[in-house]
């Protein structure tokens, strides 16, 4: 692929167990939403502890391409809004396979003088962006694409604003990009979504930011499914603590479960608005123990059964629970997910596919998967470039000799440290 490091298949050095406190990255969630708001924004933001993952650094350089002002210092970013005053790239955006800030940037675009053009790599191209785009059509935005695939042509100013009607299914981000952009159009903006929404954590996270940052907006409670935005109050810089990132930590938390050991995650919580702080509570359901604490994450492993779960609310942990499955007494069951076939790559495949090569019998059903543990044994992961797929399964590593990950620099999407802080567990116990 375009972009990516090429790296031999990195074999993974079991653990007798692991006792670890967890150095957890930032969110590239909170990251992405802050530095939309804060681009838009009028005058200087502060963004502390912001993400440096590859996808925030896409965005970062789009944002800036667009006319905003970005700069940086220790574990600082510094925006210079535009007032929601943009100009389009004159070349065309290149975002690697980075969904979120593909969508966001696709929404933004409406707001810029004249024309942009956002590409990314053959697996982006294979990520489908229709839904959105006649979201913004319902708004007024004229758009072309590769029949509802990137590459995508925004024409900009054209951002009218109203009844917006869009369906979320398969990705929030379609309804996020939306709500961010919001503000600037040029009538205040009602967004219905038609049919079912996934993963609702992400669009309460976009609601957070843009409220931290000064816009109003108001979800009818009474009526989940409609957003509406006011065009008077936009955003107001600020400085924006960045939290640290839920879906990171759950590789962690799975290692504790897999070989019996303990993880605590400090400056986590579990009233964080991120979905993906509730894996944990999932790993409590397979047998493990949670330590409480305030302002911490702390699982000790413990005997794993499986269970049945709906984890639509937290789909990038459903490659980590695969795989902590594996070692569990009996099935394990997901539902609900079935807008995975449409991330990096198809992850309801990729996991059937990669847990079967481990020994698994694995059933692959239309919004799920069911995970049957059998004889395992390692080898060779086949990530296809997606950093979930490489993070979760070396958890498996830990506790089955011979598992190896194959493209391991894929990481960098959202956890460049990932494997200077895996290496810690490895040599834990021996």
């Amino acid at each position: 692929m375009v972009g990516m490091t090429k790296t031999p298949p990195r074999l993974i050095r079991r653990a007798k167990t692991v006792d670890h406190v967890l150095r957890v990255p930032p969110s590239k969630s909170f990251t992405n939403r802050a530095l939309v708001c804060a681009a838009l924004s009028a005058g200087r933001s502060v963004l502390s502890a912001p993400s440096k993952s590859q996808d925030t650094n896409y965005l970062a350089g789009a944002l800036v391409a667009f006319g905003v002002r970005i700069g940086a210092e220790a574990a600082e970013s510094f925006v210079m809004g535009t007032g929601g005053i943009l100009t389009a790239p004159k070349k065309p955006l290149f975002m690697g396979n980075a969904g979120t800030t593909f969508r966001f940037l696709t929404a933004l675009a409406a707001l810029a003088t004249g024309a942009t053009t956002i590409t990314g790599d053959a697996q982006m191209k294979l990520r489908p962006i229709g839904d959105l785009l006649e979201g913004l059509a319902s708004a007024g935005v004229r758009t072309s694409s590769s029949g509802g695939f990137p590459p995508v042509t925004v024409e900009g100013g054209t951002f009218a604003g109203g009844r917006i009607t869009v369906r979320a299914d398969k990705s929030s981000q379609y309804l996020s990009a939306l709500l961010l952009a919001a503000p600037y159009a040029r009538d205040p903006v009602e967004i219905e979504v038609e049919g079912a929404q996934s993963s609702q954590p992400y669009i309460d996270m976009t609601l957070n930011v843009m409220r931290a940052f000064g816009a109003e907006v108001d979800a009818d409670a009474s009526a989940r499914g409609r957003y509406r935005v006011g065009n008077t109050r936009r955003y107001t810089s600020r400085n924006y603590l960045v939290e640290p990132d839920a879906s990171s930590a759950s590789y962690f938390l799975a290692a504790a479960a897999v070989t019996g050991g303990t993880v605590l995650v400090p400056g986590l919580s579990g009233a964080s608005l991120q979905g993906d702080v509730r894996f944990i509570e999932l790993l409590v359901a397979m047998g493990c123990t949670a330590q409480p604490h305030q302002d911490a994450l702390e699982l000790k492993g413990g005997s794993l059964h499986g269970i049945e779960a709906d984890m639509n609310a937290m789909p990038d942990c459903v490659p980590t629970l695969a795989v902590v499955a594996l070692f569990a007494e009996g099935p394990t069951t997901i539902r609900n997910i079935a807008h995975l076939r449409y991330k990096e790559t198809d992850r309801l495949k990729a996991i059937q596919a990669e847990l079967s090569k481990l020994g698994a019998s694995v059933d692959l059903l239309d919004d799920g998967l069911v995970i049957r543990p059998g004889a395992l044994h390692g080898a060779e992961i086949e990530t296809y470039h997606d950093h979930r797929i490489a993070m979760s399964f070396a958890v498996a590593g830990l506790a089955l000799a011979g598992v190896a990950i194959s493209h391991p620099a894929c990481v960098a999407k959202s956890f460049p440290r990932f494997w200077d802080e895996f290496t810690t567990l490895e040599t834990t116990g021996e």
